[in-house]
């Protein structure tokens, strides 16, 4: 196992306090690795012996018509007389009730309770219902740009940072497909598999879903339109242009879906002047740009766009809530905000002209306060500052521990 930090730290922080520890995620994200990183810490730090521990993986087979009563019979029996028991719940999610049980253990015994879910039953009413105070969620993203390097390092020789980038780019961040030396086409073969799996077993088969085709063409217009405001109609439009109907209504509970899958993620724009979030025209971010290339194959075109949704997503992982940034007839990539703490992005591949220079730095001048501004880029710079706005190659910026 390659230790994953930036999680296990933060999960560790909250072992033996009253809370149940929700870990959510797109699937093969790391989830179920990192429960094993947190069971081999107590053991090997703590000195937890193995009988404390207890470890049930729920989407076996072995579990498939198992109910919340047959659980609870279950995990009861394996809680010692004295002292704590550590329950590890993975993918508890398929168990239907399950939240009624965690929050029996947990209020009836002595136990630390560790749960994993791909989907959005893990965030469902059910939760607040049952577990209103008593737990702390934790989002689990794939592979940093960090820890993608890291992970490099274990099978194969890492370049230059900013070489990187680009391999990081193309091949995504899912953990499973930095264990040893892939080609770009067998990593595309694996997240197609991740993202068949979570259609199928998350979308298609939760919801009942019948028109399985209108669903990926609504995918796949939003794959294609990675890092471009777009709304609800703008894709019914689409589609009717290729004689394809499908209501504004059916389009929102596709999204809503694929959110709920952890697949999209949904950044709002927030008017900077108006001080408020819009509900209109909004963007969709991937859970890992490598899903956009196993679906709709790999283009040059598309970089950008990725180096984009890299920058929003490693916002994300440091706690930041991110929008887009709305400015009288201007937009900036990215306002991200955690607790006093408020950051401006910019993020271009290159600047091939004064002219972009100009539009691109003008914008981030035009935001009168304080707090940070960077403009990110991947092409050569002169200067890392300007009027006060940062300069950075992405690469730098997401290695940077700083913000």
């Amino acid at each position: 196992m390659i230790y994953r930090p930036l999680y296990v730290d933060r999960i560790m922080a909250y072992v033996d306090t009253p809370f149940v520890k929700i870990l959510t995620g797109v699937r093969r994200c790391g989830k179920s690795t990192i429960l094993k990183m947190i069971i081999q810490k107590l053991q090997e730090e703590r000195g937890i012996p193995a009988q404390r521990i207890v470890s049930y993986r729920f989407d076996s087979m072995e579990y498939e018509d198992l109910t919340a009563k047959q659980m609870f019979t279950m995990l009861k029996s394996r809680i010692l007389p004295d002292g704590k028991t550590y329950l590890f719940l993975d993918e508890v999610q398929e168990v239907k009730g399950w939240e009624k049980v965690v929050n029996s253990l947990a209020s009836d015994y002595d136990v630390d309770i560790y749960v994993t879910g791909s989907n959005s039953r893990m965030m469902s009413s059910e939760i607040s219902t049952y577990l209103t105070g008593r737990y702390v969620s934790f989002r689990i993203y794939t592979l940093s740009f960090a820890e993608y390097l890291t992970f490099k390092a274990q099978y194969g020789t890492v370049g230059d940072a900013k070489a990187e980038l680009a391999n990081y780019v193309r091949l995504g961040g899912f953990p499973a497909t930095h264990l040893q030396a892939y080609s770009a086409d067998e990593v595309y073969t694996i997240v197609r598999d991740i993202y068949n799996s979570t259609i199928f077993s998350d979308i298609v088969k939760r919801y009942q879903v019948r028109k399985i085709d209108q669903l990926e063409r609504v995918v796949k217009y939003t794959f294609n339109n990675l890092g471009n405001t777009f709304s609800a109609k703008s894709i019914s439009d689409y589609l009717k242009s290729e004689n394809r109907k499908l209501d504004n209504e059916t389009v929102c509970s596709y999204l809503e879906k694929l959110e709920k899958a952890y697949l999209l993620h949904r950044c709002s724009r927030y008017d900077l002047q108006g001080k408020e979030i819009l509900k209109t025209q909004e963007k969709f971010y991937l859970a890992d740009v490598s899903l956009r290339y196993s679906v709709l194959g790999y283009s040059e075109d598309s970089v950008a766009a990725s180096l984009e949704n890299i920058v929003y997503l490693e916002l994300c992982r440091r706690g930041y809530t991110v929008y887009i940034g709305k400015l009288g007839d201007c937009e900036i990539d990215f306002v991200a905000e955690r607790q006093n703490e408020k950051l401006y992005v910019q993020v271009t591949q290159e600047i091939r002209s004064e002219k972009t220079e100009k539009r691109e730095y003008e914008r981030l001048l035009q935001i009168r306060d304080n707090y940070p501004k960077y403009v990110l880029r991947t092409d050569p710079f002169a200067d890392g500052n300007y009027q006060g706005i940062k300069t950075m190659h992405i690469a730098d910026f997401l290695l940077n521990k700083d913000f």
